[in-house]
């Protein structure tokens, strides 16, 4: 019996993956480098499917229908590339290689360009969905070598999730290290989205002094609204669930976040890019003073609290907090989009935002209703600049302004830590004005380094000098932008 793909490693994703490919009608063969875990997987979940075990990978290869398609989901980073330097004296031209892995897009780029210079089309395939997505239908997100897409879409496209509509949360993303980079994207966001519901948390419990029950209750409830999502869904389900004394297991968890990376990467991308993508930022650093906890515990016994008691209406508060959490939602996501733009102008990549949209419907952590309006605003312009500007969220971000404000205000005058709730709002306002106080930031660099200015009554791309203390020369210096 031949294969219809192979797949290297039997992680908890690739198990999984390997048990929803046979489940779809395909024959996969697996190896792993621990070999007893191939012969326990067959033993166990595997038994009685279409499920071929070998235990060194000629055998792997030899067992696969020509094109052959080979999955590696290995640990991102050395392990992949040891794993394709071991593949390609089995492979011949033509044969594709999968990464599923978390890897960084400038590593799939990397392997894009070497492999096709060997005649071996690669593709860096982001998966998202955890243990559960993988088994019963994730996102996928493939890009890489193109002319690979046609042999991996009926099974990538079987195995996804679907949104509403019934259409696959997978389709081809771009070339190189696109796949991955939307991946990278998307785990931002999903920084993002943590970051901002637990910020909400904070405000109900601490602010308004909800209860678990009452907690669990409103977050329910914003489920079956504009909110409705993954992440809102389990958040309820989280404050439900009590210890072994009766007590909300949330209590008893440690208040120091960990991460593995990806949301720094979009982070930096973003610096490196020039892309103000303020939210995900601001997420990755909350992780990072979480991080600090027994300097945090030092100084909350310096520090007397000089919050301002606050009257407030609990379920009206409670529908403010879910505005505010909405409109900083939408600056997160028109943020990320507005980074992969920019990445898919300088890449050449073509990226099809309203595909990605759909892409994370369903079967990845971010998914959510609110991402068919996304959808919608590409589809209806795919050359739309910024989602902001979109007709749809225009009427949405007027509604929900003064909310977001009054949050804001008073989560301030409480005490309470809003890194992405605040930024988000200040992002907007920004984005909002026709003329920021960058041309006093400009005055400055000019007066004390001489670094020019643009003006207002010429024309843009002329610079120009000023002697500001009548003491300095009239030459500048040579002007540049990072």
């Amino acid at each position: 019996m031949q294969a219809d793909i192979g797949l290297i490693g039997l992680a908890v994703m690739g198990q999984n993956l390997v048990l929803n490919m046979a489940d779809h009608g395909y024959t996969v063969a697996v190896f792993n480098r621990t070999i007893s875990k191939v012969d326990d997987f067959l033993k166990g979940p595997a038994s009685g499917k279409k499920i071929l075990g070998v235990h060194d990978l000629k055998s792997l290869v030899s067992k696969l229908k020509r094109p052959r398609r080979v999955m590696l989901m290995v640990k991102a980073g050395e392990a992949v590339d040891e794993f394709i330097s071991q593949l390609l004296p089995f492979l011949e031209e033509g044969d594709i290689i999968t990464d599923g892995g978390n890897s960084h897009f400038l590593d799939s780029q990397r392997r894009y360009e070497s492999l096709q210079s060997q005649g071996i089309l690669f593709v860096g395939a982001g998966i998202s969905g955890g243990e559960e997505g993988a088994r019963h239908g994730p996102s996928i997100m493939p890009g890489g070598n193109v002319l690979a897409w046609p042999h991996l879409k009926s099974i990538f496209q079987s195995i996804a999730a679907r949104s509403e509509d019934g259409a696959p949360c997978c389709d081809w993303v771009g070339g190189g290290g696109a796949g991955h980079y939307v991946k990278m994207v998307h785990n931002g966001i999903e920084y993002g989205d943590m970051q901002l519901i637990c910020e909400a948390f904070d405000l109900l419990k601490r602010g308004a002094h909800f209860t678990y029950p009452e907690l669990a209750s409103t977050f329910s409830h914003w489920n079956q609204g504009a909110l409705n999502s993954y992440l809102i869904e389990i958040t309820a389900d989280i404050f439900k669930k009590l210890d072994v004394d009766g007590v909300p297991l949330l209590e008893k968890i440690l208040d120091v976040a960990q991460q593995k990376g990806t949301g720094k990467w979009t982070a930096i991308d973003a610096f490196d890019r020039g892309m103000p993508l303020t939210l995900i930022g601001e997420a990755v650093f909350a992780r990072c003073l979480s991080s600090l906890k027994d300097a945090r515990l030092d100084a909350s016994r310096h520090y007397k609290d000089s919050s301002h008691a606050i009257t407030i209406n609990k379920k009206e508060f409670a529908e403010q907090i879910a505005q505010a959490l909405y409109a900083s939602k939408i600056i997160s996501y028109a943020q990320g989009f507005m980074l992969m733009r920019t990445a898919s102008e300088q890449n050449q990549w073509d990226l099809n935002f309203g595909s990605i949209a759909l892409m994370w419907r369903g079967g990845c952590i971010i998914r959510s209703r609110f991402l068919g309006k996304i959808k919608e605003a590409y589809d209806k312009n795919p050359k739309l600049s910024f989602l902001l500007v979109d007709p749809f969220f225009i009427k949405e971000m007027t509604r929900v302004i003064p909310s977001w404000r009054t949050v804001l205000s008073q989560g301030v005058l409480m005490g309470i830590a809003l890194p992405c709730f605040s930024t988000a709002l200040s992002f907007f306002d920004g984005y909002r004005t026709g003329r920021l106080p960058a041309n006093l930031l400009q005055a400055q660099r000019d007066y004390f380094g001489a670094h020019t200015y643009e003006r207002v009554d010429k024309p843009r791309g002329q610079f120009f000098h000023t002697n500001w203390t009548g003491r300095g020369g009239d030459v500048s210096s040579t002007n540049y932008s990072i």
